[in-house]
């Protein structure tokens, strides 16, 4: 019978299995098929690979259940089986397990964003965890292996849910396993030496990495972590990193390379060693042979583990020195700006032509939108930035998080501070239009939310994973709000959370309905920053039919539609826009702190027209 998990570390190194998902994938399972949803459906086949690694000598059999929780199966309509899907992982584990063998149940990563870097809060998910862990639990793992965290944060609410869902004199032990990069740091930038001291502090019996890199890189930061902790140490790299061959991605590290690493491993202080992608049972064949005679290094007694770190963080710059606008908005002036629209093709003559004029006009700044449209068009940072250093005017950036990591959005960032780009407007983005653009994919590392906290760190002179940069910027971080949302609710919540974040303005979606606009500034008055409203002039009836039923966030009144349609068409039409506008624009100049007013198909004349609404006896532009 097997000794206590922790107990039978103490006197020699366990070897773990390999990568699940390579030999599923070996044996015909489509990556697009839920491999955690075998366990139902094909119970037989995830028995096999369990076989298959305890015959090459693993000692610890991790469960089939790292996507198996409520966020990540309910991409393949499984949310409602997530018990069911984790008990049955867990019994199939211990089946071939036996009584000799642990039985280690593997918790992954929820697939979505928590605070600050997400609107998933801690609490959520905690409780996510906990319905997977109770499952593991119920049946009867030895050990919960919480793995390939990138978050620490995330780790830490795994390692509470753990202890809720198994407490007591008798409680698992957890084992939480954080995923870095080659330069050592988890993929949002926490370092091992912030992990390591963070997880020792809160419970977790081993700490230790895998996936992501080799074992190469794994080892550089292993005995990184064996400096700073008294913790037993696990390793479980990939195989290498992935070379595509002939399309697929294939793991070129022989069976004896990752073997002679599992003796550094525990050199290093890992108690548990094994692979992950692309380790396959030959693998853990040749590394339970290399360690089989070796005994574990004596436990270290660590001097520096819980060492509280000192706050890195500089003081930010003042908001009403960061730029023009935010001087306008701290003075309680009513800055208008006017939307310049990033042009199709590479050449930006009539934007900086029509900038140009805006500010002979007196417009306080243009607003530079990065839409999701279906023509390709010049980046909206480009053409931000030749606005500002051409003309002198100053833009508003709409920065998207669509189509860009984290490491590429702290880049972006820093080198639109660089060139002198001061206010961001952080939006989340929409997916490109598929009809369009079929091959075209959308990635969503973060969202809004995540971004501003992104630009709050960096305005600290910290990157994402709280690490100094020696440098700060000094960005105006404004976001989105939307007083017209069908859930009015969420939208609350969403613009609490932006504020909390650190933003410091707000521009609300189209003001047509002055009354609902009324109602969501009188909800969000509590968490008050400066708000501009969006005012977008109409062209048509037509025009107005299409933002009203197709344009997400957009709602105009029946009676303004019914102005539309008496109007139709021509310069009846745009006289009758342009009079909508500005009584809109009039409507909200006691309710909010100032305006963006939209330039239909680049006509900046006509909002300098809509503007001039603000100013008695101005004579309407031409």
């Amino acid at each position: 019978m097997r000794a206590p998990f922790l107990e039978r570390l103490e006197h020699r190194v366990l070897v773990g299995d390999g990568a699940m998902g390579t030999e599923l994938y070996a044996r015909g399972v489509a990556f697009s098929h839920s491999f955690d949803g075998l366990n139902l459906a094909s119970p037989q086949i995830v028995k096999d690979v369990h076989l298959s690694y305890v015959k090459a000598g693993a000692e610890v059999v991790e469960t089939n259940t790292f996507g198996a929780n409520r966020f990540r199966l309910e991409k393949f309509d499984l949310s409602a089986k997530v018990r069911e899907i984790n008990l049955a992982g867990a019994r199939l584990a211990r089946e071939v397990a036996g009584d000799d063998l642990y039985v280690a149940g593997s918790v992954g990563p929820l697939g979505v964003r928590l605070e600050p870097l997400g609107p998933t809060s801690r609490e959520e998910a905690r409780e996510v965890f906990r319905e997977q862990i109770a499952a593991l639990v119920e049946g009867g793992v030895d050990v919960i292996l919480v793995e390939t965290m990138v978050d620490p944060n995330e780790a830490h609410q795994a390692l509470l849910a753990a202890r809720e869902a198994a407490p007591g004199v008798g409680r698992l032990p957890v084992v939480v396993q954080m995923t870095v990069q080659e330069d050592g740091n988890t993929p949002i930038g926490a370092r091992p030496d912030d992990f390591t001291r963070d997880l020792e502090l809160w419970g977790a019996d081993l700490i230790g990495l895998n996936c992501s890199v080799g074992p190469a890189p794994l080892l550089e930061v292993l005995e990184r972590m064996a400096a700073i902790t008294s913790r037993k140490l696990t390793a479980q790299p990939n195989a290498g990193l992935p070379s595509t061959v002939q399309g697929r991605s294939l793991y070129l590290c022989s069976p004896e390379y990752m073997a002679s690493f599992a003796r550094r491993f525990i050199d290093a202080g890992a108690r548990l060693v094994g692979g992950c992608c692309g380790t396959t049972p030959a693998h853990i064949q040749a590394i339970k042979a290399a360690v089989r005679s070796l005994s574990p290094p004596p436990t270290r007694v660590s001097v520096q583990a819980g060492a509280k770190r000192q706050a890195p963080a500089l003081e930010p710059v003042p908001i009403g020195k960061r730029s023009r606008l935010a001087a306008r908005l701290e003075r309680g002036e009513f800055p208008v700006l006017v939307e310049v629209v990033p042009p199709k093709g590479a050449d930006p003559t009539r934007e900086l032509e029509g900038a140009g004029y805006l500010l002979e006009q007196k417009v306080d700044g243009v607003v530079v939108p990065d839409g999701s449209g279906t023509t390709a068009r010049m980046s909206a940072q480009t053409l931000a930035v030749l606005l500002g250093q051409k003309v002198g005017v100053e833009p508003v950036l709409f920065y998207s998080c669509r189509d860009r990591n984290l490491l590429r959005i702290q880049s972006d960032l820093l080198g639109a501070h660089a060139l002198g780009l001061r206010n961001i407007l952080a939006i989340t983005g929409d997916p490109p239009p598929a009809a369009i653009y079929p091959g075209a994919s959308a990635i969503f590392d973060v969202d809004s939310i995540g971004l501003v906290n992104v630009l709050t760190n960096l305005n600290r002179g910290l990157d994402v994973g709280g690490n100094p940069l020696g440098t700060q910027t000094a960005f105006v971080i404004g976001v989105g709000a939307n007083p017209f949302a069908p859930d009015p609710d969420e939208q609350i919540r969403r613009y609490e959370y932006k504020v909390q974040a650190g933003a410091n303005f707000a521009l609300t979606q189209p003001v047509f309905d002055v009354a609902r606009l009324t109602a969501f500034l009188e909800r969000i008055r509590p968490a008050h920053i400066p708000v501009l409203a969006a005012i977008t002039t109409l062209t048509s009836f037509r025009n107005a039919e299409f933002l009203n039923n197709e344009v997400p966030g957009i709602s105009i009144p029946q009676p303004i539609l019914d102005r539309m349609r008496r109007a139709d068409t021509g310069d009846r039409a745009r006289v009758e826009g342009v009079k909508i506008a500005q009584e809109a624009l009039l409507a909200v100049r006691d309710l909010v702190q100032g305006a963006v007013i939209s330039a239909p198909f680049g006509r900046y004349a006509m909002a300098v027209e809509v503007a001039s609404a603000l100013t008695a006896g101005a004579a309407p532009a031409r």
